[in-house]
């Protein structure tokens, strides 16, 4: 591993939403956009992509939200729960996150896929120009076969039909100081991102292995969008232990008060 790895957080599209999806607390419904006022308030609902900088290549996690958000989910229903906040012709998503470090999808050697839901997988198809590497878990990519329609749940078959997805299975180094961590429950194959980083330390991504701060715990608290309760659990124990071993810096999928603290690209980045 170089001593001159970077590791770039970038902005990919805040949306809102009822925070009961990610947070479930007994009695309560959750809301759509018309009823933004009804409790459970609502919030946001934040995405991010990271960008590796590594003497090996640049590594891409995650995509966030599409620009055409509103009719691309509009078979889904999604539009109503999960309104993105930023202009669609405006700066806040993946490829003007990119284009604020002079780079444009090509330049990306390797795409690691947390797992294929809408609002981390939607701009995958950016990075289909026969040069980016496409890698999602082997687990992902075997359930996504069995969707018969456009969509099953939060998976919109359109994202990710077509592509070359390059399988990995369990934790699996990517490059050296760069690995995934299987952490499935919230989908069938749903991974982490693990960074060991030479001066700022190890940063683990959980992408939405775990959603909030307050999802955590001890004890952790479940979310309404989980595939397996027992296997989501135990993902986010694993989780826990390793960020002990390592002393690790845990950034939470969806958390709106944490990305508060994050130094985003391109005003700052991680060594």
């Amino acid at each position: 591993m170089g001593d001159d790895m970077k590791l770039h957080v970038l902005s990919s599209g805040v949306m809102e939403t009822d925070h009961t999806w990610l947070l479930l607390k007994g009695g309560t419904t959750i809301m759509d956009r018309n009823h933004k006022s009804a409790p459970p308030a609502w919030g946001d609902c934040p995405t991010h992509a990271v960008l590796i900088e590594h003497p090996e290549g640049r590594v891409l996690w995650d995509t966030g939200v599409p620009r055409d958000w509103e009719t691309r989910w509009a078979p889904t229903g999604f539009q109503d729960f999960f309104p993105v906040k930023e202009d669609p012709s405006g700066p806040g998503y993946l490829d003007s996150a990119l284009a604020e470090l002079e780079l444009e999808p090509s330049d990306i050697d390797i795409l690691v896929l947390s797992h294929l839901h809408f609002d981390h997988a939607a701009n995958a198809k950016m990075f289909d120009n026969g040069k980016t590497r496409i890698i999602a878990s082997i687990d992902e990519i075997e359930g996504v076969k069995g969707i018969s329609g456009a969509f099953q749940g939060a998976h919109l078959v359109s994202d990710f039909d077509g592509l070359n997805l390059e399988p990995v299975a369990g934790d699996a180094e990517i490059l050296p100081g760069v690995s995934v961590i299987a952490t499935p429950g919230h989908t069938w194959g749903t991974m982490s991102l693990q960074v060991d980083l030479p001066n700022d330390g190890t940063k683990i991504f959980t992408s939405d292995a775990v959603y909030l701060g307050a999802s955590w715990g001890p004890p952790a608290v479940g979310a309404a969008i989980v595939w397996d309760n027992l296997k989501w659990l135990e993902s986010v124990e694993k989780l826990r232990g390793i960020a002990e071993r390592t002393n690790a810096d845990v950034i939470f999928g969806h958390d709106p008060e944490q990305r508060k603290t994050l130094k985003f690209a391109p005003d700052g980045y991680y060594s």
